[in-house]
């Protein structure tokens, strides 16, 4: 059975008899993970062969793993890594060695979560660290500079395609002004000149995946947020950003949006989505949000199997251990 337009989280460690029956029947184009599923890496990775027995060939497994405060693979069992903001410090007195860090973090961190199953990290963040910005962004995001954020950005996103795993730039068009959570409330920027929020989108526009921002962008699309904006994922995502790769919503559960799972997830496909992403991991919403999509089309099918094309190749031999020291020498 071809897999529906979505990415879903689970409940736990494990997975569940009526989750593994549910993505049999109808399967999701993928599964992304949380700490409330991360235990152990032997647990991870009977987690993650357990979810490739149930899911189509191919489907990724994806997590968030910024470094920072945003990280589900943590100490004792995995490394710790800095948040963007304090590779940014470092740019601004030796942007060669940020750069190093970054793309450090980035290959430390694939190496993580390749090896417990994992194919797919969801950074780098590309918003830009405005003195507004909310702190749901804050030091996730590397500066204020966009030109800074697009190296550094790039960077982390070549080391992690280095350990064989696919990056995610987010959130598109730029989340770095706004001022309210888009975990709780909807973001509206009434700026007009939003060039400097979006070229550090289009410096990464050949990125294989991208996430959509839960933002209102007044000068852009006065009555729909990003994700469920045909005008900005056409106009600016596709057309002024560049980007071809998989286009996939931000957690269709964030209160930035209103409607039911269902109607969220076909709003953002509707607005040219490849995939509606849906996190909680509860079973209504999965089995809601899995009736309401279609198939995934065939241009998105195409958009995956480059991504997992590009990082096959990409993909290098690595020393953790030399990595990690390397990176400790230029953070210290």
């Amino acid at each position: 059975m071809s897999p529906r337009a979505a990415i879903l989280g689970i409940a736990g460690p494990t997975l569940g008899a009526e989750e593994a029956a549910l993505f049999r029947r109808r399967p999701p184009a993928g599964v992304i993970l949380f700490a409330r599923n991360v235990e152990s890496p032997a647990q991870l990775r009977a987690l993650t062969d357990a979810l490739r027995a149930v899911l189509p060939a191919g489907a990724p497994i994806l997590v968030d793993q910024e470094g920072g405060r945003v990280a589900r693979l943590r100490p004792p069992h995995w490394r710790a890594h800095p948040p963007a903001a304090v590779i940014g410090a470092l740019h601004a007195a030796r942007p060669a060695a940020a750069r190093r860090a970054a793309w450090l973090t980035g290959a430390l961190i694939g190496l993580d979560c390749a090896a417990g199953g994992i194919d797919v990290v969801c950074a780098p963040v590309l918003d830009l660290r405005r003195p507004e910005t909310h702190a749901a962004i804050g030091d996730r995001a590397y500066a204020a500079d966009p030109d800074v954020v697009a190296s550094l950005g790039q960077a982390m996103a070549e080391g992690l395609l280095a350990a064989g795993v696919q990056p995610v730039g987010k959130h598109a068009p730029g989340h770095g002004r706004a001022t309210v959570d888009s975990h709780h409330a909807l973001p509206v920027i009434e700026a007009a000149d939003l060039d400097a929020d979006i070229l550090p989108f289009a410096r990464n526009a050949h990125l294989p995946w991208m996430l959509t921002a839960h933002i209102r962008y007044l000068a852009l699309d006065s009555e729909r947020p990003a994700t469920l904006s045909p005008v900005i994922v056409e106009r600016v995502i596709r057309g002024r950003i560049g980007f071809a790769g998989v286009l996939a919503s931000d957690d269709l559960a964030m209160q930035a949006l209103a409607g039911t799972p269902a109607a969220r997830a076909l709003g953002a496909l509707a607005a040219g989505c490849d995939i509606a992403l849906y996190c909680p991991g509860d079973a209504a919403g999965n089995v809601a949000v899995l009736a309401a999509c279609p198939p995934l089309s065939d241009a998105a099918g195409a958009r995956l199997a480059r991504g997992r094309a590009l990082a096959a190749a990409r993909r290098a031999t690595l020393d953790g251990m030399a990595l990690a020291a390397e990176r400790e020498a230029l953070l210290a």
